[in-house]
């Protein structure tokens, strides 16, 4: 019987998604035994740090990947939002699993919606997308940062300390708490994080058994919006802290892509722009649409 021990972050949603990456798995080769391994990064442990302080999303998934290249676990599952873009020598991306709600939602205290809110109520979020758009939406609004798992958040805004915040809709389906969202907003107007929605499952590049039984969970359809998606925000850089927001869609032969640019502070206006192309030529366009929104934000062109 194979096995596969499967490293994930130790939080309730990455949890979550673990066992349906292994539910995926089992789906193809129902004879697997698989085990998680949990793991404790730098991102969860520390809950003060402003994520851009500690390098970004990728806090979440270097401890993670260490796992799989110490040997102590086969394979790693990240949420793809959280992963860089560069790639890792060693490591790839065996399957990208059918992607979930790729939507933002808003979750107000007291059930208010975000055009409810008083002028000067505080809305939390950690990513520079999410405070340039809630500040073009809202500009009267206070967007301050604010840390913790999905469960710690929903908990600050039912306390009080919080007026509101934004989270992804596929974190709160997957933790059953999508009732709690007051407003869910739509993918093309609200535009996600690359690769939001998608549960991804890394492994060593030279461990063909591995690479094998996971490759069977790959969801082709996912894989070319996420591709496309996370092209965008390859072509600025390894180093960007800018807001970077993208979302694609096939549409027949060719592949839609949305995408937006925010400047790093998450003050000023964010920028937006479309591009359609041929699905061979996806990585392409999200490259070329980046460049383009990127000397449009340099010019200071709305």
């Amino acid at each position: 019987m194979p096995r596969l021990r499967l490293a994930t972050r130790a939080s309730a949603l990455a949890l979550v998604q673990s066992r349906l990456a292994a539910d995926a798995i089992r789906a193809a080769h129902p004879d697997v035994e698989i085990e998680l391994v949990e793991v404790s990064t730098r991102g969860d442990r520390d809950q003060a740090t402003p994520l851009s302080a500690m390098g970004g999303e990728g806090v979440f998934v270097a401890a993670v990947r260490d796992a799989v290249r110490e040997g102590r676990a086969d394979a790693a599952v990240h949420s793809l939002k959280d992963m860089p873009t560069m790639p890792v020598l060693g490591l790839v991306i065996a399957a990208m699993l059918e992607r979930a709600d790729p939507r933002d939602a808003f979750v107000g205290r007291g059930g208010r919606r975000l055009r409810d809110l008083a002028a000067g109520a505080r809305v939390g979020t950690s990513a520079t997308r999410r405070a340039a758009i809630l500040r073009a939406m809202r500009p009267d609004l206070e967007i301050v940062e604010i840390r913790g798992n999905v469960d710690t958040r929903l908990a600050k805004v039912e306390r009080g300390e919080y007026d509101g915040t934004v989270l992804a809709a596929a974190g709160l389906l997957r933790l059953g708490r999508l009732g709690e969202a007051t407003e869910i907003y739509e993918a093309h107007e609200f535009l996600p994080s690359p690769g939001q929605g998608v549960i991804a499952i890394e492994c060593r590049t030279d461990d063909a058994a591995t690479r094998a039984l996971i490759e069977a969970a790959d969801h082709a359809p996912t894989r070319l919006a996420a591709t496309t998606e996370r092209a965008v925000l390859a072509a600025l850089g390894a180093g960007c802290e800018l807001g970077v927001g993208a979302y694609a869609q096939r549409e027949d032969d060719l592949i839609a892509l949305r995408a937006m640019l925010a400047p790093g502070d998450g003050m000023g206006a964010p920028i937006f722009g479309d591009a359609t192309g041929r699905i061979a030529d996806a990585e392409e366009l999200g490259h070329g649409l980046a460049e383009r929104l990127k000397v449009a934000l340099e010019g200071g062109i709305a």
